[in-house]
């Protein structure tokens, strides 16, 4: 077992792998890394509102790694669905949570939209409590840095997304919202593409994760240019 120290070197370990390096943000404080044969594995505090690490590989290697190395039983393992499950059933006192879709993309996709950054999160929070109360994302959360917005004629708040929890080479879009009387009218994929153009200019690739019950949403990311891959995570 190795422990990655920079960027560089997680993306050779990983092979690239997106979901890894977004985890890796860059080597914020806090974040660990190591890597084991083609195991490899990262140690992410309060990300997308959890200690996660995220891991790749063979499930022999990756089992052998998560059990030697310090993260701690706070951090959530997380990455490809079947990878989980296999670890759950190997790994002693580790338990499988859920599964959802991780989705990204690297093309710009052409929106017409109002859509723009807010100056601050002024209604934000009451559109969250409104319409979208279990979201991670919230204004004044760790990670969280900014808001894109669709408003109306008298600046309410209609449809919304954060900008949270990116890294320098991917982007990660969180918190998409839009007010119930708004509904149907497009303006999630609006507000989204305008987010994901942003931050695709920005670090070259932008990231979300999503319920994978909830196919409009998934139906919106396809169309700005966003694939889809089932992951999971696991818990002590």
């Amino acid at each position: 077992m190795q422990e990655i120290h920079t960027t560089a070197d997680l993306i050779t370990a990983a092979a690239g792998d997106p979901l890894i390096v977004w985890a890796g943000q860059g080597f914020a404080p806090g974040v660990r890394a190591w890597y084991d044969g083609s195991a490899v594995a990262v140690a992410s505090p309060e990300l997308s509102k959890r200690d996660r690490l995220a891991v790749a590989g063979p499930p022999a290697e990756v089992a052998r790694l998560i059990t030697s190395i310090d993260a701690g039983t706070s951090y959530r393992p997380f990455g490809d669905e079947d990878l989980i499950r296999e670890l759950s059933d190997r790994v002693p006192g580790l338990e499988f949570s859920a599964a959802f879709g991780w989705m990204d993309t690297a093309e710009v996709p052409a929106v017409t939209t109002t859509a723009a950054w807010l100056d601050g999160d002024d209604g934000v929070e009451a559109l969250l409590t409104e319409a979208s109360p279990e979201s991670y994302a919230w204004p004044g959360r760790s990670g969280v840095r900014r808001w894109a917005a669709i408003s109306a004629d008298d600046g309410e708040l209609l449809s919304i997304a954060a900008d949270a929890w990116s890294a320098p080479e991917i982007g990660f879009l969180a918190g998409v919202t839009t007010r119930a009387v708004a509904r149907g009218k497009g303006l999630s994929q609006q507000v989204c593409g305008f987010g994901t153009a942003e931050l695709v200019k920005r670090h070259g690739r932008a990231g979300l994760m999503v319920d994978r019950d909830n196919p409009a949403a998934i139906a919106v990311y396809h169309r700005l240019g966003y694939t889809y891959r089932r992951v999971a995570a696991a818990h002590y």
